[in-house]
């Protein structure tokens, strides 16, 4: 019998592991382009802004995909969807890689973008379903560790390969990777037919719970409160901190650094005191921004607030995005999962506009005033979605 178990263990671990190490993969094929753009313009001949529309465009796919396609594969054997999406990454980073044209590059980045939420929401899906109910959010928190990984990390290590290798090399490092997690999947994960096929009027209907769209506002504004701020930290550490560039990388290296330790952290607070963790989040982060408006100019505090912030805002508020939005509708989890990711987009592109507004309207230092006031709202909302939150649903908060 411990035989058993301890073998249905390994198994388990090593699924969450293919599954983390894939939405590294995809995430890194999203994001990573950032630290090689310039080399893409020069490349295709094109200006940094045109450049730019290949993770823009990226963002909008899957904005609009989120919500949609999750819900339409809902049905299908969950290892021939995670194939299907990784394959279709592998073939657009292939052609990427070898095409000429720019506007080619672009639909082949566009085409993968629609499929990232599927993946995503999906791997959310079955790495919460393979652990019991109370550990659902520490196998999440694992599988969000490749999520920081491919949003943190792939910046830094195209950009290495980049400038030490070559701008071709660095493209094939997104192939290389998505290709290994098609090969692990296709090895070792085991065919997980969907045992009971939820109808599509079914799933839609979760959007009649006024809770879930309270979670949807909830997560919206807390993106907002990170993204508001994080878009422009790099002209907030050179203008205000008034660090130098390597010393704003060495920050921006703290900060993903801290993302990871961030998930790990939320895992066990989610499994053992979620409401008191949902609650408390906003106001730590409101005290962060405070100190961070007051001592923003100065490097060992920033440096420090930097690590604190990363902990707090990368880890363990994507965690509890997730979580708020997945157990609003646990009878949906895969449709649940994509209205997290569409969610976090519209949060992070509010959040990026509203911080260009306080800038431009106010100054650079002032944009911490988009996090401390999304995170106000956030509060309100989470402690009106704790008071109606059904017990029916036996699920806490």
């Amino acid at each position: 019998m411990k035989i058993g178990v301890v073998v249905l263990a390994k198994q388990n671990n090593l699924l969450i592991f293919i599954l983390t190490i894939g939405v590294f993969g995809i995430l890194n094929t999203e994001m990573g382009v950032i630290g090689i753009l310039p080399s893409i313009a020069d490349h295709y001949n094109v200006s940094v802004t045109q450049a730019g529309l290949l993770v823009s465009l990226f963002a909008l796919g899957i904005a609009i995909s989120g919500p949609i396609l999750p819900l339409l594969f809902s049905g299908i054997n969950r290892k021939k969807v995670m194939l299907l999406v990784l394959g279709v990454f592998v073939l657009g980073n292939i052609v990427s890689l070898f095409t000429s044209n720019f506007t080619i590059l672009l639909i082949a980045r566009i085409i993968p973008a629609f499929f990232h939420p599927i993946y995503c929401s999906m791997a959310f899906t079955v790495a919460a379903s393979s652990v019991s109910i109370e550990q659902a959010p520490k196998a999440v928190s694992k599988v969000f560790i490749g999520v920081s990984a491919g949003m943190v990390a792939g910046v830094p290590i195209a950009s290495f390969i980049d400038s030490s290798v070559s701008y071709e090399m660095a493209m094939a490092f997104f192939a290389i990777v998505n290709a290994l997690v098609f090969i692990a999947t296709l090895l070792f994960v085991p065919s997980m037919p969907v045992e009971e096929r939820l109808s599509y009027s079914t799933q839609f209907s979760v959007l009649k719970e006024p809770i879930l769209w309270l979670s949807i506002v909830t997560v919206i504004l807390l993106n907002s409160a990170v993204f508001g701020i994080y878009s422009y930290i790099s002209e907030y550490l050179k203008t205000v901190t008034n660090m130098s560039p390597n010393t704003i990388s060495l920050t921006l290296f703290i900060f993903g650094g801290a993302n990871i330790v961030g998930n790990i952290v939320a895992g066990k607070l989610l499994t053992h005191s979620a409401t008191k963790s949902v609650i408390s989040f906003p106001l730590l982060l409101v005290a962060v921004y405070i100190i961070l408006f007051f001592t923003g100019q100065f490097t060992v505090p920033m440096a420090i607030i930097t690590l604190i912030w990363g902990v707090l805002a990368g880890g363990i508020m994507a965690n509890i995005n997730q979580y708020l939005i997945a157990t609003s509708a646990p009878e949906a989890p895969d449709f649940a999962n994509g209205l997290f990711i569409s969610s976090c987009n519209v949060g992070t592109t509010l959040g990026a506009a509203v911080g260009g507004l306080f800038i431009s309207e106010m100054g650079v230092p002032y944009v911490v005033l988009v996090g401390i006031l999304s995170l106000i709202l956030s509060l309100v909302t989470i402690l009106l979605r704790n008071y109606m939150y059904s017990p029916a649903k036996q699920l806490s908060v």
